[in-house]
Order: C-alpha cells, then structure tokens, then sequence
C-alpha cells in the first residue's frame, strides 16, 4: 500500500495515510488518457458549424455569359466555388463531435490520472477543507500553506459555500465534488488537493 501525509489546511502533518495501489499506483496507460482527454474536448465542441454549397449560396441562376465566342473560359453561375461570392466545397457542416468510451477505459483512465499526480508528487491529501470566511485571501493563505504555486484541483466530499465563494476568483482553481472527478481535470490542474473522505469515496468506486 502507499503511504502520503495527511495535512490540515494550515500544512501541517497530521499523520500518515494509506492509498489503495490498484488505483493510485498503477502503471499508467498513456493512451487511454489521450483518449480520455480527446473525448473531454470533443464534447465540449458545439458541432454547429456550417458554410453554404453552390445550391444554397443567394444568385446565380442565369449563366454570365455564353458558352463560346467570347474569349473567357466556359461559366455557367457565378456562385460556383471559383467565385467571389461562390459556394464553398466540401465545407464544415452540423454533426456531433461525440466520441465513445466504454466504462473500464473510462475507470483506467483515471486511475492513470490519479497515478501520475502520485508519481509527480502533485497529489496533496488533507483531513478537510474548512475555510471560514468568503474571503479570496484566506483561500491563497491556504494554498500558500499547502505550498501550492500552481493551478490546483480542489476534491472535497460535500461543498461548502464558504470555500465556493472563497476559490471563486482564482482563475487558477477548480472546486468539484468526489463523484465529479475526471480525468480531463485531473490532468489539466498541476495539483490535485483532495480531502480524505474523498479518497476514501474514489476507492469505493474505482475499486
């Protein structure tokens, strides 16, 4: 089993803890994280996008000239593709950009995740994540504390208004819930800080 500290909010040990090894030290598979990762942007994409063919561009019904006799090359609309103004040629239509990934390459993936914040000595494990007052300043106090100079994913078992409030206008960090983790965050942030009830609610269901 691993072991990691266990801090409180002001840095300081409070005791060691075990992580369970089938989901923070595991070999990570790069692959199925890249494809995790895909898949994460990929659905975040609207898929709206379109431009106008030939047939549906404005104009263009009579032909501009006659066909020979005139010392110009053969037209028959100005709306196609080789015009100003033409249509465009195999051009983005609407479609979803949905990718699929079934449930075990989903769990592998972050388990992967969660294993390279281990191996990177990214992952920061607290007792809990009590912050008193709505205040920016005592959030960056806090993360001073835990010497967090980076951008930070912050894991608690329930959210608590103060600490929504208080990481709000930190670009830098993100506040989800245990069963929110993904692996697209988990990979985006530098840093993972994690309570321990939310390790213990991953284990119960990444085991």
């Amino acid at each position: 089993m691993l072991k990691i500290a266990l801090l409180n909010i002001k840095g300081e040990k409070v005791k060691d803890i075990q992580l369970n090894d089938s989901i923070f030290g595991i070999e990570p598979n790069e692959t199925v994280v890249y494809n995790a990762i895909v898949l994460a942007q990929a659905s975040l994409r609207q898929g709206t996008h379109k431009v106008k063919t030939r047939s549906e561009v404005r104009g263009g019904g009579r032909k501009p000239w006659r066909q020979k006799k005139t010392g110009n090359a053969r037209q028959g609309s100005i709306r196609s593709p080789q015009w100003r103004g033409g249509g465009i040629v195999f051009g983005p239509v609407p479609r979803s950009h949905d990718k699929k990934m079934n449930k075990k390459e989903r769990r592998l993936a972050l388990k992967s995740a969660l294993s390279y914040k281990v191996t990177g000595k990214e992952l920061i494990a607290i007792d809990e994540f009590n912050i008193d007052s709505i205040k920016t300043k005592d959030m960056i106090d806090i993360m001073n504390n835990l010497k967090v100079d980076k951008s930070a994913l912050i894991v608690v078992s329930e959210l608590s208004d103060n600490l929504v409030l208080a990481s709000r206008n930190l670009s830098d960090v993100k506040v989800i819930k245990a069963n929110e983790v993904n692996t697209f965050d988990v990979v985006t942030y530098d840093y993972l800080i994690i309570t321990e009830d939310a390790i213990k609610g991953l284990e119960e269901v990444l085991v």
